[in-house]
């Protein structure tokens, strides 16, 4: 890639985070009212995060198995009030059983 095909790349990714970020401050001029908009909104950091993270839940780990029963333990700890330090130390500790000590058994 030389030079200008480098330069043009990036301010075609500018360009695009500053309409991305400006534009919803341009067209939304004053507070929204809608209950459901808000409550909409307000959940889109954490499905983007769920996004993200649980697909590489299953990768992480030497067996697809281990990193099934991490995310599987991880959920259960959390219906039960575990914070996030208890869901992570769970969840860790699910895939050293699984994937450190199972095997030295057989």
């Amino acid at each position: 890639m030389n030079l200008r095909d480098y330069f043009c790349f990036l301010l075609v990714m500018t360009g695009v985070t500053y309409v991305l970020r400006a534009v919803p401050f341009v067209l939304m001029k004053k507070q929204l009212q809608s209950p459901f908009l808000k409550s909409f909104l307000a959940y889109i950091p954490y499905t983007v995060l769920a996004a993200m993270t649980v697909p590489s839940i299953f990768y992480a780990t030497e067996s697809r198995l281990s990193g099934i029963l991490a995310l599987v333990t991880t959920v259960i700890a959390a219906c039960f009030g575990g914070g996030l330090v208890i869901a992570a130390i769970v969840s860790c500790c699910t895939v050293l059983c699984i994937d450190g000590f199972i095997p030295m058994l057989f």
